[in-house]
């Protein structure tokens, strides 16, 4: 779907999932996705379902594997989420990457690809992200992606800013 210098997105298939379940169940990675608990195995299942029939949507919906364009090795997952935020329908930019691939720029370059191919090939006039008020990692990379935080809210009890690329 989706290339950049050194990131491939692509479809998750049946075969992903112990490579999903690496990053679902490691309480680092999940800290601040959802209520930060970690999936258990049948979590997982369900969660790489949701993406299945997300895919089926449209191809450009749902989280996708991040593999190293050079390597072919999986270190992260991104993609388009469609979300209602008190009442209101978003495209959001998603995204996780592996604690071991933590800061070396790989969610900034793959959310940046995600937002121009969001504005210039689906014409989406405004993209989010949601991002637990907590986690400076994420808002790091949604602040160099060119969003501003629109709002915040909460979800599931948890405390989120809404960055947006609309610029109030």
């Amino acid at each position: 779907m989706l290339e950049t210098k050194r990131l491939t997105l692509k479809n998750y298939t049946q075969e992903d999932f112990d490579f999903l379940y690496t990053m679902t169940s490691n309480p680092e990675v999940v800290r601040y996705i959802r209520t930060g608990e970690v999936y258990t195995k049948e979590q997982t299942a369900a969660a790489l379902e949701r993406m299945f029939k997300l895919y089926e949507k449209a191809d450009y919906l749902g989280l996708k594997k991040i593999e190293l364009k050079d390597t072919g090795i999986a270190i992260g997952q991104a993609g388009f989420l469609p979300q209602t935020i008190e009442g209101e329908a978003f495209i959001e930019i998603g995204y996780w990457i592996a604690k071991e691939h933590w800061k070396k720029g790989y969610a900034t370059e793959i959310a940046q690809a995600l937002r121009s191919f969001g504005e210039e090939t689906l014409q989406l006039d405004e993209i989010i992200s949601l991002v637990h008020v907590e986690n400076e990692g994420s808002r790091k990379v949604a602040e160099a992606n060119g969003m501003t935080v629109k709002k915040s809210v909460e979800l599931k009890g948890v405390p989120v800013n809404v960055y947006s690329t609309k610029q109030s």
